[in-house]
C-alpha cells in the first residue's frame, strides 16, 4: 500500500479541481465568437503623442467661439481634419469628398442651385457656405436639424444623395491606409488602430471646420481704420445698416448683422408664393420643429464672400445678387410668417442707384485672403 503525505494529497485534490473548472469554462466558451483584441490591431504606442493645443485666432470684434470640452483644438487634429475633408476615402466610389460641395475658392460652396452627390445624384438644397460656422449656436444646415459640427459631419457619409457610403467601411479603410493610423495617434493619442472610430473622424473634421474664419474683407479693413469706403460703398453701408438720413432703409442687417453677417436665426423671406403655411415644397425649419408657423423658414446665411457664392437661397432660386436685391425691394410674397420688416406696402423703395450702391457694399464683404489661404487648401 502506498502512503501519500497529507500535504501532497491536498495538492493533488486542488490540482484536480482546478483542471475540472478550466475544462468546464472552455466547454462553455468554445462556441462564443472570437472578438479582436488590441494585439490583433496595429500598435501605435511607439509614435509620439505630443498634441499642440491651439486657440482660434479670433478677430477682436468677433464673439468667443464655443469649443466642446471633449474636442479641444490641436494642430494635429486640425491637420487630420483637413486631410479627411479633402479625401474621397469618405465616399463609396472614392471620387467625392466633403470638399466636392465646399470649394475653398467658392467660399466653401459649390456654385450650384442644388448640390450634386455621388453618381451625379441631385440633392434638394444648395450647399451652405462653411464660413464662420464654428460660431453657429442655433443649429446647422438650412433647417437647423443638427446641433454641432461633430454631428453634422456624420451625416453626408451615409446620405444616399451625398457620399452614399457606410461608416464601418470608412473606418476599416482608415485603419489600413497610410498615414491615417499615425495621424489619429498624433491627434487623439490612441494606442492602436482598433481605436479609430467614426466619432474621432468627425471630431477631426469639426476641428478643421472651426478654423474656417473669414475676417479680412475690405469691410473689415475699413472697420479697423486701414482703408476707407468709396462713395457708393458708403451709401450702401448706410442702407444696409438702416443708419437713416436721406437714404432708404434696406432692412438687411436685421437678418445679416455684423460681424458675422448673419444673426444665427431662421426666417421666411417671402421667396415662395403659397396659399397657406402648409403649401411649401420644402418646409425648412418647420419639418424639424413640427410647428406649422416655422414652415418655409430657413437659416439666414452669412453674407461674407456672398459675391462668390451664387446662386442664392436654399434652392438656388436667384442667379445674381441683383435678382436678390430686386426680390427684397419689390418681390416679397406675403404669407403669415414672412418677416414683418419685409412687408412694407410699397416695398423697400430702393432706386436703381440705391440698388447699385447696396451691391457695391456687398462686394466689400469679399475676402480674397480667405479663399487663397493655404491652410484651407487640399493637402493632396
Amino acid at each position: 500500500m502506498f502512503y501519500f503525505p497529507k500535504e501532497r494529497l491536498l495538492f493533488l485534490l486542488v490540482l484536480l479541481l482546478v483542471s475540472i473548472l478550466l475544462f468546464a469554462a472552455c466547454e462553455k466558451d468554445k462556441d462564443k465568437p472570437v472578438t479582436p483584441t488590441t494585439s490583433q490591431e496595429q500598435d501605435l504606442s511607439n509614435i509620439a503623442y505630443q498634441p499642440t493645443f491651439t486657440n482660434i485666432d479670433r478677430p477682436s470684434n468677433f464673439p468667443v467661439m464655443d469649443i466642446p470640452v471633449d474636442n479641444p483644438l490641436t494642430q494635429e487634429g486640425i491637420e487630420l481634419g483637413r486631410r479627411l475633408f479633402f479625401d474621397p476615402i469618405l465616399s463609396a466610389n472614392n471620387e467625392m469628398a466633403c470638399a466636392s460641395c465646399h470649394f475653398p475658392s467658392k467660399a466653401f460652396t459649390d456654385d450650384l442651385a442644388v448640390s450634386i452627390g455621388i453618381e451625379n445624384k441631385a440633392g434638394t438644397r444648395s450647399a451652405m457656405s462653411l464660413i464662420n460656422t464654428g460660431y453657429y449656436t442655433k443649429g446647422l444646415f438650412w433647417d437647423g436639424r443638427i446641433a454641432s459640427l461633430e454631428e453634422q459631419a456624420l451625416l453626408p457619409v451615409e446620405d444616399p444623395l451625398e457620399l452614399n457610403h457606410d461608416w464601418s467601411t470608412v473606418v476599416a479603410d482608415l485603419k489600413k491606409q497610410t498615414p491615417y493610423p499615425s495621424l489619429f495617434r498624433q491627434a487623439f493619442g490612441i494606442d492602436n488602430t482598433g481605436e479609430i472610430t467614426k466619432e474621432l473622424t468627425v471630431k477631426a473634421i469639426a476641428q478643421f471646420e472651426r478654423t474656417i474664419i473669414s475676417s479680412n474683407s475690405k469691410y473689415d479693413r475699413v472697420v479697423r481704420g486701414e482703408e476707407f469706403f468709396e462713395d457708393e460703398e458708403f451709401n450702401g453701408w448706410f442702407m444696409f445698416f438702416d443708419v437713416g438720413g436721406d437714404l432708404p432703409d434696406a432692412e438687411c442687417a436685421h437678418c445679416h448683422n455684423a460681424p458675422l453677417f448673419t444673426v444665427n436665426d431662421y426666417f421666411n423671406n417671402g421667396i415662395d408664393s403659397v396659399a397657406d403655411l402648409t403649401g411649401f415644397k420644402d418646409l425648412g425649419l418647420g419639418a424639424v420643429t413640427d410647428r406649422v408657423f416655422d414652415n418655409g423658414k430657413f437659416r439666414a446665411p452669412t453674407l461674407r464672400n456672398i459675391a462668390l457664392t451664387a446662386p442664392y437661397m436654399h434652392d438656388g432660386k436667384f442667379q445674381t445678387l441683383e435678382e436678390v436685391i430686386d426680390h427684397y425691394n419689390e418681390g416679397v410674397h406675403f404669407i403669415d410668417n414672412v418677416d414683418p420688416l419685409l412687408l412694407k406696402p410699397d416695398g423697400l423703395g430702393l432706386s436703381e442707384q440705391n440698388k447699385k450702391d447696396l451691391l457695391s457694399f456687398l462686394h466689400t464683404l469679399t475676402d480674397t485672403s480667405f479663399v487663397n489661404n493655404p491652410a484651407f487648401q487640399s493637402p493632396f
